[in-house]
């Protein structure tokens, strides 16, 4: 069945979104033609909004609306303390858990030889910047847990080691709650080589 050429632009548009597959396009395009016009509206200027107000951070490059983000801004964060993250959507669940005070570097991505993305593609050369300014004592790995993101903390490890400075990884292992039947070699084996004593 044909849609009227306005819902296909809808829906067109909402597929090129990530995860927004023709089933959840077509669940959003008919909730907002089922709504309100207000509702419609107000995400339409909220998108509008976003796209004009948010920009990126120019000391650690998350998100921000000020001139600096709200973490950077803040007197009560730790400046000895700084937390490398591959994209800004890193944060949030980090902060989340209330256990680090500290401020962020993101990468803006993480190495891919493969899909043609080096250190020249990334916020390496401002981390670096940041880190000889003496302030930072520690330097937390953030990057995920697949090949790529191991391979930019790798690579980062080789750039800061020299700079004296306290390096850490993210433990990684088994999620609290796990049964080791259902983990994988790879995850087991971090839990292991990441083991604290009890």
């Amino acid at each position: 069945m044909q849609s009227a050429p306005s819902i296909q632009v809808l829906l067109d548009e909402l597929e090129r979104m990530p995860g927004i597959g023709s089933k959840s396009a077509q669940r959003i395009a008919y909730w907002v033609l089922n709504s309100e016009r207000a509702s419609a509206e107000r995400l339409a200027e909220a998108i509008v909004e976003v796209k004009d107000k948010v920009h990126f951070c120019p000391q650690c490059f998350n998100y921000a609306e000020s001139e600096l983000c709200d973490i950077c801004a803040s007197p009560r964060r730790n400046r000895s303390l700084l937390c490398v993250v591959s994209e800004p959507r890193d944060i949030p669940p980090i902060e989340r858990t209330h256990s680090f005070d500290g401020l962020y570097h993101v990468l803006g991505g993480e190495l891919s030889p493969l899909s043609g993305i080096g250190p020249d593609d990334l916020h390496i050369a401002e981390l670096m910047k940041r880190l000889a300014s003496d302030e930072v004592e520690e330097v937390i790995l953030a990057t995920n847990s697949n090949v790529e993101g191991e391979t930019t903390a790798s690579y980062l490890a080789r750039l800061i080691r020299p700079l004296g400075i306290k390096l850490t990884r993210l433990a990684s292992g088994l999620p609290v709650g796990g049964e080791l039947e259902y983990a994988d070699e790879v995850t087991l084996g971090r839990a292991i080589e990441s083991r604290r004593e009890f």
